[in-house]
């Protein structure tokens, strides 16, 4: 009973990570013969060179991709802990096959279109395979190489230049309306990518020092029935103490939080920032991916 407790859990995390790798490769997949490909978008990395060789020789673009990758998981594959190597192979491998397997009717030929709409699908893949812990492409294990070798290079800054040079090279081959689509494609899967990662809710987080702490901390526990806590600060320019109060809330909350402040403390100093992902009490669990 106890070996079946503890296994259940366990089964669960790694077929929601194998169901996130698998949708998310279907999805991504799909943008290159439904937008990408069609257009002769080259969305950055790996693939983004493929779609020029397809340009150029006409060779199937998710064959080229494997092909591609071979070689740099050769080289980057110490970098990778088992698992995660494992479940890159998986992705990297069904993520190719299926650019080529997947038979679709062009979705659009207006090259603006497929570059935002093609972004956008192949974000929310990307998105998903992250969140299943794998990768799709060995840039990445090259960036981590490099990066190894060369600390002053970052793995987003090698990741970034790497983009860049196979947007250019989209320019030099097909055309520069060509490589501005890419740059399109390529932001807007950043920022999908990112929304799918950092879920889909936008919390916020208070900060707020005042000399009623006490209170306003009280009021807000009771009010909006959210935890709070107290740091103790010191006034650079008075040099003298006080606390600022940390409350994280939803966005339909901030309005009703600054009221509590305002009618408690008019004088106190307040700061409010987005914040993705509140795991624990009162929001999502640690373990809940929010979909």
């Amino acid at each position: 009973m106890k070996l079946a407790a503890f296994g259940t859990p366990q089964r669960r995390d790694l077929a929601r990570r194998y169901a996130y790798i698998i949708v998310g490769c279907a999805l991504g997949a799909l943008s290159y013969p439904l937008f990408l490909t069609p257009n002769n978008i080259a969305p950055g990395g790996v693939t983004g060179i493929a779609t020029i060789i397809n340009y150029l020789f006409g060779l199937p673009t998710g064959m080229v991709s494997l092909v591609l990758n071979i070689p740099l998981f050769l080289i980057g594959w110490r970098q990778m802990g088992k698992l995660f190597l494992i479940r890159t192979s998986i992705a990297t491998v069904l993520f190719s096959v299926l650019i080529d397997l997947i038979k679709v009717d062009v979705f659009t030929r207006d090259s603006l279109m497929a570059s935002v709409f093609g972004g956008v699908l192949l974000g929310i893949g990307l998105g998903l395979i992250l969140r299943g812990g794998a990768t799709t492409g060995g840039t990445d294990l090259l960036a981590r190489l490099v990066h190894q070798k060369i600390p002053v290079i970052t793995v987003g800054a090698f990741l970034f230049a790497f983009d860049v040079a196979v947007i250019i090279m989209a320019g030099f081959t097909m055309s520069a309306e060509h490589a501005m689509h890419a740059m399109i494609c390529v932001y807007i899967t950043s920022r999908v990518l990112d929304f799918v990662l950092a879920g889909f809710g936008t919390d916020k987080s208070c900060n707020i020092i005042t000399s009623k702490d006490e209170v306003i901390a009280s009021r807000l526990m009771d009010e909006l029935g959210r935890g709070v806590t107290l740091f103790d600060a010191t006034g650079a320019y008075s040099g003298q103490g006080v606390r600022m109060v940390l409350c994280i809330v939803g966005r339909m909350e901030v309005t009703r939080l600054k009221q509590i402040v305002q009618e408690e403390d008019p004088r106190a100093f307040m700061f409010i920032t987005d914040t993705h992902e509140t795991l624990g009490e009162g929001f999502r669990g640690i373990l809940d991916d929010g979909f």
